[in-house]
């Protein structure tokens, strides 16, 4: 009884805040979870530099529209799915994830939800579940799950260390270098087979 969980954002799909930061011109908005691991003080940033430059939500969502999976993601996750259970954890929204969800063979998606004002603002958003990601680790794990993991950011190390396996895919230098032990993928070929090699010695 195997089950992979996965993070969404630069995992299998484009970050979407570099994305509409590309798109608006406002560097700012490059700032993610690979930068700055207070997540709640990320948020918050976010929030004030949307009212700042008078975006709605669906300005992000416009962005969103027309972005794709990461080359490769659609036909790994496929694999993945046809060897073992799938859950994403991610740390997106309802509101964002919509459209690549759908591109991905709509996948179990975990996340959390934003809170818009009647002019279309974001106003402020709503964990799930605070460390939602280790939470559902340990859950699963609770129900006499084998649980494999992969992430790249620093709010995915709390779900890689809970997993039986974790191990680290796409990831900066800064989050490789303080977490070392969760080993380095730069594909999903070499991601995959660790995997498989978990689930193997798991079968031991």
């Amino acid at each position: 009884m195997h089950i992979v969980c996965l993070d969404l954002e630069g995992v299998l799909v484009p970050e979407i805040w570099i994305a509409f930061a590309q798109e608006t011109g406002i560097a700012e908005f490059r700032r993610t979870t690979r930068d700055e691991p207070d997540y709640d003080k990320l948020m918050r940033y976010r929030l004030d530099l949307l009212k700042q430059h008078g975006l709605k939500l669906a300005d992000i969502q416009k962005v969103i529209a027309r972005l794709s999976p990461l080359p490769g993601a659609k036909d790994f996750l496929d694999t993945l799915r046809s060897r073992y259970q799938v859950i994403i954890l991610s740390d997106t929204f309802y509101e964002f994830a919509d459209p690549l969800m759908a591109q991905l063979g709509r996948p179990t998606l975990f996340c959390h939800k934003l809170l818009i004002d009647d002019a279309g603002h974001v106003a402020d958003y709503r964990l799930r579940q605070p460390d939602q990601k280790r939470h559902a680790v340990n859950a699963l794990k609770g129900l006499n799950f084998k649980v494999m993991a992969a992430g790249d950011s620093y709010n995915d190390t709390g779900m890689l260390s809970a997993a039986d396996a974790g191990f680290l895919i796409h990831a900066p230098a800064n989050v490789v270098a303080q977490f070392p032990q969760f080993p380095l993928h730069e594909d999903y070929a070499s991601l995959l087979r660790s995997f498989d090699a978990a689930a193997a010695g798991f079968d031991d």
